[in-house]
């Protein structure tokens, strides 16, 4: 629930502070495409947990046991049917305001899908994925509100990198689980000690993106407030170095989470 919500709160704070006017912020809550692009983003979002569940509840009784819902309080079958209903209704509200949203929507449920069902137990692919449609949920509003779409991008760019480093931090943590399963993620056909050092060079990688699309910013405390991420990202990178236990994993998880939530709160001075 807290992910839906940060979600939600991001495309909002996308839409007022990125795309603007932000003093006619009241208009754009009120907005009636706006808040129907929110809610098909919401459903399929929630779809995709849902599927998520139900593909991993054997993988989660070991690594999460006290999170598994699917089996435990709701049943398998009523699971798919909510997954469905909750996807024809995000991709048919999509269409209704955009056919662009619309595709974006149909291929978010389709490549969620085959994630749960194939992909997430492959190596680095399902992190891609994941990370991918973690950008467009900020893209999306660009293709019904098309102005200031450079910053959009950028924004984007830097919740994909995020969440490519928590995707692949979250398998060092539950390597346990996924191993005993069959997966094959990098943790488990490369071991932690090379996971380690791939996930430097995308940190590398990410900050010296995160630099260049910093130039893009007309003022010095534009630049300087995305650049600020930089801190926590290094802290990560320190605490990578460190961790050896799926406790120390589990924090480096949350730390990423704080350095999304930084991120994105930078908007308020763009």
């Amino acid at each position: 629930m807290k992910n839906l919500l940060i979600v939600i709160l991001t495309q909002y704070m996308t839409r007022i502070f990125l795309i603007g006017p932000k003093h006619d912020w009241k208009s754009i809550i009120t907005d009636p495409q706006m808040f129907l692009i929110c809610f098909s983003t919401l459903l399929i979002a929630a779809a995709g947990y849902i599927i998520n569940d139900y593909f991993d509840v054997k993988i989660d009784l070991v690594n999460k046991p006290q999170r598994v819902v699917i089996g435990r309080y709701l049943k398998r079958r009523l699971a798919i049917s909510v997954h469905q209903i909750f996807n024809v209704a995000g991709v048919l509200i999509g269409l209704l305001i955009n056919k662009w949203i619309g595709l974006v929507y149909i291929i978010s449920v389709t490549l969620l899908w085959f994630y749960s069902e194939r992909y997430k137990r492959m190596p680095f692919f399902g992190n891609f994925i994941v990370s991918l449609l973690t950008g467009l949920s900020l893209l999306v509003i660009s293709l019904q509100y098309p102005s200031n779409r450079e910053m959009v991008i950028v924004y984007a760019v830097f919740s994909f990198f995020i969440s490519i480093v928590r995707e692949i931090i979250k398998d060092m943590e539950d390597i346990k689980g996924d191993k005993a399963h069959g997966c094959r993620t990098l943790p488990i056909i490369w071991g932690i000690r090379k996971t380690k050092t791939f996930l430097f060079g995308v940190i590398a990688l990410f900050l010296a993106i995160l630099f260049t699309m910093s130039t893009s910013f007309s003022s010095d405390l534009q630049r300087f407030a995305l650049l600020s991420v930089t801190l926590p990202v290094l802290v990560i990178v320190y605490h990578i170095f460190k961790a050896d236990t799926i406790r120390k994993f589990a924090l480096l998880s949350t730390l990423c989470k704080i350095t999304m939530l930084w991120g994105l709160s930078t908007m308020l001075l763009v």
